[in-house]
Parts: structure tokens; C-alpha cells; sequence
């Protein structure tokens, strides 16, 4: 019984509503903030931060903030790649056009671009839903495309719309490795995932739920249908466009419009679908799976190749990571349709009574 309960008395309504009410759940997420921000810089490598960690974390924000508006709200989404287009070039004017800019705040004024635009986006919302709004969300995604590539203001007259950043900082500290780099994006997905947590667990999170649920119960029990769908979709593209601005700014470092593709969008929701709608934890867990396992089958096929005496080209472990891929995902969503943070779920209530069956 590892993951005991019994005896852990509430006596105030602060200890009652904390994130984390089980002692063993704080005890885990201090030990693994203390990992994250204290051991990791000191042992991984330039790769591992460059490849792996760097965007997992940014790409954990933006898978937060489509399980937002997806799996809380239940609002269908395919424009995220567009709100992390305009969170990129937003933050890019400000930092470029406004002297001494500081970086912090210019990330902050993209997100609320991103915001704007996704609440402009999101207005079909409020009659349409299901399919015909991932439609119309889709059709943000090719209207970013086509402004941020066509509209030569965005992207300050570059011929390509290719732009790029450099000399970041942050409070007089240079961004310039890696390390660095991490611990930043780092730190803001600490803080927003923390509000996030919070905003579910309170009345328009609740609200949210319930449209999700059914809009039309909500709606009678006095829930404002239009005040919930175009808050979520105001939250949602917020930390998207905030996620985006990091992508291009620590990540890319230089980035046109096809960076912020509709692949993107497609990426992000499979990685709150594999993760778990309606859950913060799925996407940490969405954007592990999307971003660790292609580079774990690109380093681990042709070593198992190699082992079996059998010489495979580039292209070949290219195709067959893509299949195996696929098979997994496929695979999971057979296993557990809800994702993998219900496994996580599964897994702490089989250490509630253990060693016993039930």
C-alpha cells in the first residue's frame, strides 16, 4: 500500500482544496521539479537538451493548451499550428520593432495576439461544433499561412518571410546554451501549468465541463454558452501562442511560415488524444510519447539492425519508424481509448491496495 490515503485528515478549506491533496502525490512532484531543475542540467548532454528536452517542454505548453480548449471545453481544434504562428510573429514584432523589448514581455504580447486571433477564430464556435468546427478552425490554419508568407509587414520586409532572432536574454542574463535555454522554458511551463490547474479546478473550468458535457443542460442551468466556449478558446490560444513564441525563439532561433504548418496542428492533437483529453497530465504524457519515441526507434532500429548482421539505409529506418509509429499510436488508443494519463490513474489505484488484487 504504497499510495495510502488513510490518515490524512483535512481540518481547513485551504488543505481541503489543495492541486495536491495526497502527501505522496507533493512528495513526487517536489522530487521531480527538483530532477528537472537541479540534476538534468548537470547531466545531460548537449543533445539530449537540443533534440529531447528542449521540445518536450515547449511542446508540453502547447499540447496544455489544446487539452484546454479540446478536452475540457470539448471545442474540436485544428489551428493550433496557426496560433502558434501568430504567438511567434507576434512576439517577433514586438521584440523587433519596440526598442529594448525585453524578451519576457515580448512572449507575453504574442501570446495575446494568439489570443485575439483565436477568439476571432473562435466566434464559429458558438453555432457550429464537432467536424464543422475543426473546418473552421482549419481555415485559421491557411489563412496564418497565407498572411504571415504574403503580408511582408509581418516578417519586416524579408522576401521569404524567413526572420530570426538573436542576443536573447532574460533580467540581464544571455540565453546563449542550452541549459540556459531549458531552464527558461522550463520555468514558464512550471508557472502556467500551475494556473491551468487551478482555472480547471474553478468555476470556468467547471463551466467548461459542462458545455463539454452537453451545452444545452448548461445553458439551462444558467451557464453562458458563448462566455465559456470563447474563454476557452481566449485561454487556449494564449499558451499556444506563448508556446509558439518559444518554439521560434529558443528552439528555431530562425523560422519562416512553413515552421507552424498544419502538421503541427495534427501533432498536437495526437499527442492530447494519446496523452488524455480532459487532462493535465496527458499533456506532459502526449508530447513525451510524440517527441521521445520517433528519436528512441531512429537510434534503436539500426542497432537492432546492426546486431541481426542486416544493413538498412536512412530511408528505410525513416519509413519504418514512421509505420511503428503509427502501430503504437494505434495500438494505445485500442488499449486505453482515454490516453495514457488514465493508465497513470490505473496505475495509482492498483498501488492504493497493493498487494492486494482489489
Amino acid at each position: 500500500m504504497f499510495y495510502r490515503e488513510n490518515g490524512q485528515f483535512k481540518t481547513s478549506y485551504p488543505e481541503d482544496q489543495q492541486i495536491f491533496p495526497i502527501a505522496q502525490d507533493r512528495v513526487f512532484v517536489v522530487l521531480l521539479l527538483l530532477v528537472a531543475f537541479a540534476a538534468v542540467p548537470f547531466f545531460a548532454s548537449d543533445y539530449m537538451f537540443r533534440a529531447i528536452l528542449i521540445p518536450f517542454v515547449i511542446m508540453a505548453m502547447a499540447a496544455l493548451g489544446v487539452n484546454i480548449l479540446v478536452g475540457y471545453c470539448g471545442q474540436i481544434s485544428l489551428g493550433s499550428g496557426a496560433f502558434m504562428a501568430v504567438g511567434a510573429y507576434g512576439a517577433y514584432n514586438f521584440f523587433a520593432r519596440v526598442p529594448d523589448m525585453p524578451l519576457l514581455p515580448a512572449l507575453l504580447l504574442g501570446g495575446l495576439c494568439a489570443t485575439a486571433f483565436g477568439v476571432l477564430f473562435g466566434l464559429p464556435s458558438l453555432r457550429v461544433r464537432g467536424l464543422y468546427l475543426a473546418v473552421a478552425t482549419l481555415a485559421a490554419q491557411f489563412f496564418a499561412d497565407w498572411m504571415f508568407l504574403r503580408v511582408k509587414w509581418f516578417t519586416l520586409d524579408t522576401p521569404s518571410g524567413s526572420v530570426s532572432v538573436s542576443n536573447l536574454q532574460v533580467f540581464g542574463l544571455p540565453l546563449d546554451s542550452d541549459v540556459s535555454k531549458y531552464l527558461f522554458c522550463l520555468s514558464l511551463l512550471v508557472v502556467i501549468a500551475l494556473l491551468a490547474k487551478n482555472l480547471v479546478r474553478g468555476a470556468i473550468g467547471r463551466e467548461w465541463m459542462a458545455i463539454r458535457d452537453m451545452d444545452v443542460a448548461a445553458a439551462v442551468i444558467g451557464i453562458r454558452p458563448m462566455y465559456a466556449k470563447l474563454s476557452a478558446f481566449a485561454v487556449s490560444s494564449f499558451i499556444i501562442g506563448v508556446a509558439g513564441a518559444l518554439w521560434a525563439f529558443i528552439y528555431l532561433g530562425s523560422w519562416e511560415p512553413g515552421a507552424f504548418s498544419v502538421d503541427q496542428s495534427f501533432r498536437l492533437l495526437f499527442m492530447v488524444i494519446i496523452g488524455g483529453l480532459g487532462s493535465i497530465m496527458g499533456g506532459f504524457l502526449g508530447a513525451a510519447f510524440i517527441v521521445v519515441l520517433p528519436i528512441f526507434l531512429n537510434q534503436f532500429l539500426p542497432m537492432l539492425a546492426s546486431l541481426a548482421g542486416v544493413e538498412i539505409s536512412t530511408a528505410v529506418v525513416s519509413h519504418t519508424e514512421l509505420m511503428i509509429f503509427g502501430a503504437l499510436i494505434v495500438w494505445f488508443l485500442i488499449v486505453e481509448p482515454h490516453g495514457l494519463a488514465k493508465l497513470w490513474s490505473i496505475g495509482k489505484q492498483k498501488m492504493r491496495v497493493w498487494p492486494f488484487p482489489y
